[in-house]
C-alpha cells in the first residue's frame, strides 16, 4: 500500500532575476519609453543588451551639465588668479604703508633735539601712517574673506553642474539594461490599454514596473500550497512524483525541500495554509516556468501489507483491535492514514472484520 497526498502548485527556477523599470534619480520622472526590447523566450548571456530605454533626455542634459561645469571651472580658475593678483597688490600697498609707519616712528625718535613745530608734524605723520596701516589691515582682511566667498559660491555653482553631470550619465547608463546571469528571458504581462498584454517597444512604461525576468537554465523546482490540514506526516525529504497538466504524458521525480514556517490564511479565518517546496529531478526543454503541476507525495509505501478501513479498528485500553467473528482481536498498526488502517500483525488476508458505525 502506498499513502499518496495530491498537492497542486507551479513549475518556477530556481535561479532567476527579476529585470524592472529604472527610476531616474534626482528627477521626477514616472514613465519611459521602450527603444529596443528582446524577444520573449531568447536565450541571453551574462552581458547582453535585454531592453533599453528613450535616454536622449539624459545625454541631452548631460551634455548640457558637463558644458556648465566646463565653463564654472574655468570661472574659477579666473577667478583665483584675479585673487591672487589683487591681493599681491593689497600686500604691496600694506607693506608700503608698514614702511611708511617705521619712517615716521624714527622721525619721532628725533623730536627731542628737533624744533617744537618739527616735532609736532613728525607727531601728525606717525599717526597719519599707523591709522593708515590700521585701514588698510582691516581692509585687507575683509577682501581676503569676499574674494573666497567669491571663489566659494563658484565653487558650489561648479559642484552642482557636476553633480547633475554625473546623475545624468548615470541615469543614461541605467536606461540600459544589460543581463546579470545567463538564461531564459521570459516577458511578463503588464496592464496596458485595458488589458493585460506583453510589453513592446515604442511603448510607455512606469518606473519601477516588473517587466522581464532572466531565468537561469538549471533546476526547476515546484511551489505548492497545502493546508494546515494536510500537514500530518509531511517533512522534508519525501519523495514525490510530477505530472504537468499540460503535458500529462510527462512524469518526473520530485523531493521535498522546504515547508513554510509560518502559515498565511486562506479563504477562512480558521483554516490557514502552507507553502511547500519541491526539487524536480532532471529536466527538459518542457519543463518550463509558469506551468501548472500536480504533486503526489509519497507519504508511506508498504509493499504487501494488509489493509482494513480506518473505521474498522476499535481500540481498548489504549490498544487497537478489531471485531472479527463477534469476538475482539488485537492487531499492530503499521501506519494510519485518513481512510485506510495499514495491517502489521493480527489479520490475515481474507479476514471479515466489522466496521465502527459511531466512528467518524
Amino acid at each position: 500500500m502506498t499513502h499518496v497526498l495530491r498537492l497542486h502548485g507551479t513549475v518556477e527556477p530556481e535561479s532567476a532575476v527579476a529585470v524592472v523599470v529604472p527610476r531616474i534619480l534626482g528627477q521626477n520622472v514616472t514613465a519611459l519609453v521602450v527603444t529596443r526590447l528582446i524577444a520573449n523566450g531568447s536565450r541571453v548571456s551574462a552581458g547582453d543588451t535585454l531592453v533599453e530605454f528613450d535616454r536622449q533626455a539624459q545625454l541631452d542634459l548631460a551634455l548640457e551639465k558637463k558644458a556648465e561645469f566646463r565653463d564654472l571651472e574655468e570661472q574659477v580658475h579666473r577667478k583665483v588668479a584675479e585673487q591672487t593678483e589683487l591681493r599681491a597688490k593689497d600686500d604691496t600697498a600694506l607693506k608700503t604703508a608698514e614702511n611708511a609707519l617705521a619712517l615716521a616712528v624714527l622721525e619721532v625718535g628725533k623730536n627731542d633735539i628737533l624744533p617744537r613745530i618739527e616735532a609736532e608734524k613728525n607727531l601728525l605723520l606717525r599717526e597719519a601712517a599707523e591709522a593708515e596701516v590700521a585701514q588698510l589691515r582691516r581692509t585687507y582682511a575683509l577682501k581676503v574673506a569676499a574674494a573666497k566667498a567669491e571663489v566659494r559660491t563658484l565653487e558650489v555653482r561648479r559642484d552642482r553642474a557636476r553633480r547633475a553631470w554625473e546623475h545624468a550619465e548615470r541615469n543614461a547608463e541605467r536606461l540600459s539594461i544589460r543581463a546579470p546571469i545567463g538564461g531564459l528571458v521570459v516577458l511578463r504581462s503588464i496592464w496596458k490599454g485595458g488589458r493585460m498584454g506583453e510589453p513592446q517597444e515604442g511603448e510607455e512604461v512606469r518606473t519601477g514596473l516588473g517587466l522581464l525576468d532572466v531565468v537561469a537554465e538549471g533546476a526547476m523546482r515546484i511551489r505548492a500550497k497545502l493546508n494546515q490540514s494536510d500537514l500530518a506526516g509531511l517533512e522534508v525529504g519525501l519523495p514525490a512524483d510530477v505530472s504537468l497538466d499540460a503535458y500529462p504524458s510527462r512524469r518526473y521525480r520530485a523531493r521535498l525541500e522546504r515547508l513554510s514556517p509560518v502559515a498565511t490564511p486562506g479563504m477562512s479565518d480558521k483554516v490557514r495554509n502552507v507553502l511547500a517546496q519541491f526539487s524536480v529531478e532532471g529536466r527538459d526543454a518542457v519543463l518550463t516556468p509558469d506551468l501548472s503541476a500536480a504533486v503526489d507525495v509519497r507519504l508511506g509505501h508498504w509493499p504487501g501489507a494488509l489493509t482494513v478501513p480506518r473505521r474498522a479498528i476499535v481500540w481498548r485500553d489504549a490498544a487497537p483491535g478489531v471485531l472479527s467473528g463477534g469476538q475482539w482481536r488485537r492487531v499492530t498498526l503499521l501506519a494510519l492514514t485518513p481512510s485506510d488502517a495499514v495491517i502489521g500483525e493480527g489479520l490475515a488476508a481474507g479476514d471479515r472484520v466489522g466496521l465502527d458505525e459511531a466512528a467518524p
